[in-house]
């Protein structure tokens, strides 16, 4: 492995909590992490971005022992990326010896860090973040419609037949799947008998502990004077 060291620049809460999860998974403490204020300009300044042109959190700084730097922006991707190169921490499934099980595996990390993202980002941008002016109600109970009678059963049968997404064994798609779970419920969805199992099992992990130790810092009320609010693309 030629990888000097990760640095993961953070704000709570948000899609960086599901890396910073598995970066806790794999390393315990032992890598770099900034916190990033949403709110006050940091995402739009040029420093910011000159090395992530859509303003947006995580990214995943990665240096190589020859000094080069390289910068992940997608969940999904960074979350594939990491389980994949530490095979010894036994994150995903192994692409050859357990094919069916990784083709699962993948179907459910994309369904995750996708679809379900999707509408859950719905729901926040109208909620939260937009002006109230241009909020609708229409796509707020569409999503969550959707996310009811579509999404949650999907996720709950799953759940019913295993401790985990991908059956009993923890892998790295049940970081993006927690965070979700959580972020769904602070909309009053995800409230299934196997939901919450599942949330008492994950929430009990060292990692998870950790990565959302700063969960208080958190504001999902997205202030008029904030950058984020006053710059916000979609």
């Amino acid at each position: 492995m030629d990888i000097k060291k990760f640095k993961l620049y953070h704000y709570p809460l948000t899609r960086s909590s599901r890396v910073r999860w598995l970066l806790h998974e794999i390393f315990d403490d032992n890598f770099e992490l900034e916190i990033v204020n949403i709110h006050n300009g940091q995402l739009h300044n040029k420093n910011f971005i000159s090395i992530n042109p859509f303003h947006s959190i995580p990214l995943l700084e990665i240096e190589k022992e020859n000094g080069e730097v390289f910068h992940m922006i997608e969940s999904g991707a960074i979350i594939t990326f990491l389980a994949d190169i530490y095979p010894e921490k036994k994150l995903s499934p192994h692409p050859i010896k357990d094919t069916i099980k990784r083709m699962d595996y993948l179907q459910m990390l994309h369904f995750c860090s996708t679809m379900m993202d999707m509408a859950l980002w719905q729901i926040r941008m109208n909620t939260n973040i937009l002006p109230e002016s241009e909020r609708s109600e229409i796509i707020i109970e569409r999503y969550k419609k959707k996310i009811t009678l579509e999404i949650e059963p999907l996720i709950s049968s799953r759940l019913q037949r295993g401790q985990y997404l991908c059956g009993d064994d923890f892998y790295a798609v049940d970081c993006i799947l927690g965070h979700n779970v959580m972020w769904a419920r602070s909309y009053g969805l995800f409230n299934s008998s196997s939901i919450k199992s599942y949330l008492s099992r994950i929430s009990k992990r060292p990692a998870f502990v950790m990565a959302f130790s700063d969960y208080k810092d958190f504001d999902a009320n997205v202030p008029r004077e904030s950058s984020l609010s006053k710059n916000f693309s979609g």
